[in-house]
């Protein structure tokens, strides 16, 4: 059964059958006939997930980034067979030769032959392949076969030809791009050789190298997307160690991890900083960088809550943020109720703004929600990374903690650099929090006078 697309979101037919009412149900059910019902649990496209199933188009590497546990081997056996299974167990299929790639031979064959989602269990049984040890190949019955290969000998692949390859946690690969190399030179037959990568991201070349190539599609999924199939437990126990961090992100949520060229701030450095438990405060503020506009398309405002321990002299001073409270294309009104809502959670002494878009503007939004929010309202005089700059070194002096799950935060700092910004959009989560640390530890700190100098 195709999937069936509703909207703009591709659906499985399992999808769609669970959401429909239960007379449609019946009836489907009732429609199957001994044939369908052996059939079924083998249609992989009635139960794929979106990101499972390949994209449209002439490409020639299909890369699927994704959580761990988000179905990606599964998504990789199940495209090897369809390209090599016909209509009928005898019948060819579109390619006859298939390179099966792993990091080592071990993890190939436990994982991507014999594994829980292998190629081995998702094979319907008149049309499960044979496995040849002493070969390292599968065969099926209609004679195609799939040769299985380690990336940590590249020069295996030199010699063989195919017609397609399927290859798993290429980001993990020693020796990635060599081995990927010497694919490319074995792909080599048919009309269309193509490729499925499946893998967790890491910031590594060749993974960056291939997504930048217009040959390339990609999918993607965190481990959520597939979190009816795995234990409770573990996503209880993956949610609380490790959401919100670098690891998390990359791990979890199959994000690809990187550090633009020149940033102020690098992700080892904010994986340092982060700390599970609100400090002891003696000055918590709530910074906002407020939208020029109010409507659909407008920028974010950035909503940002620090704190600092001020004990001692400035080299002294601690800082932590400790919410991103930011909103998205929000009427002033409710980036104004979402700033003094901030505010009053954590008990904050005063709200920092910026007013250099809409000046009094600003306040009167502010005041209309609360007539006597304390508020202290600057401008900008210099460009964003100039301001950026002093607090980044803040970071580096490891002065400034984060609690966890400030993920698109940290996207933004790390994609400031000493020329620009290199995001999407306005960094106006980081404007806030620069705001934020400025008002706490920079002005502070320029006024500081040691007690023995100010008795004089």
């Amino acid at each position: 059964m195709p999937s069936i697309s509703t909207g703009h979101e591709l659906r499985s037919g399992a999808a769609w059958l669970a959401s429909a009412p239960e007379d449609v149900q019946q009836e489907f059910l009732e429609s199957l006939d001994d044939e369908m019902v052996l059939a079924l649990p083998h249609l992989f496209e009635f139960w794929a997930l979106p990101h499972q199933l390949p994209p449209d188009g002439d490409w020639r590497t299909w890369v699927i980034l994704g959580g761990r546990g988000a179905g990606k081997t599964r998504a990789g056996a199940e495209w090897v067979r369809g390209l090599v299974e016909g209509a009928m167990p005898l019948d060819p299929g579109r390619c006859a030769r298939v390179a099966i790639v792993g990091e080592t031979l071990d993890q190939a064959r436990e994982v991507m032959v014999f594994g829980d989602s292998g190629i081995l269990a998702c094979a319907p049984p008149d049309r499960k392949p044979v496995w040849h040890g002493g070969r390292r190949m599968l065969t099926w019955p209609n004679g195609a076969t799939a040769q299985v290969f380690s990336a940590h000998e590249p020069e295996a692949l030199r010699g063989p030809q195919f017609d397609a390859a399927w290859v798993d946690e290429l980001a993990k690969w020693k020796r990635g791009q060599e081995a990927w190399d010497m694919l490319q030179f074995a792909l080599r037959l048919g009309d269309r050789p193509q490729v499925c990568v499946t893998t967790t991201p890491r910031n590594v070349g060749v993974l960056k190298d291939l997504l930048e190539r217009e040959s390339t599609v990609q999918t993607h999924a965190a481990t959520e997307a597939n979190a009816a199939n795995l234990g409770e437990s573990f996503m209880v126990e993956m949610r609380a160690r490790y959401a919100g961090t670098r690891l998390g992100r990359q791990e979890l949520e199959g994000i690809l991890m990187e550090d633009a060229e020149g940033a102020l701030w690098s992700r080892a450095t904010l994986d340092a900083a982060r700390v599970r438990e609100v400090p002891e405060l003696d000055r918590i503020v709530v910074a906002v960088d407020p939208p020029v506009t109010g409507h659909s398309r407008s920028d974010e405002c950035g909503i940002v809550v620090a704190g600092v321990r001020s004990q001692g002299g400035p080299q002294h001073w601690q800082a932590c943020v400790l919410e991103d409270a930011s909103v998205s294309a929000a009427s002033p009104d409710a980036w104004a109720r979402a700033a003094i809502a901030a505010k009053e959670r954590w008990r904050a002494d005063r709200i920092v703004v910026e007013v250099n878009q809409g000046g009094d503007m600003v306040e009167a939004v502010l005041r209309q929600v609360d007539p006597l929010v304390p508020l202290s309202k600057v401008r900008a005089s210099v460009n964003k990374q100039a301001r950026a700059e002093p607090v980044a070194a803040l970071y580096e002096q490891r002065r400034v903690n984060h609690l966890r799950g400030f993920g698109v935060l940290e996207d933004q700092m790390c994609a400031m650099t000493t020329l620009g910004f290199e995001g999407t959009g306005s960094p106006d989560r980081l404007d806030a929090l620069v705001w934020a640390m400025t008002d706490l530890m920079i002005e502070p700190a320029r006024k500081w006078r040691h007690p023995q100098v100010r008795a004089l």
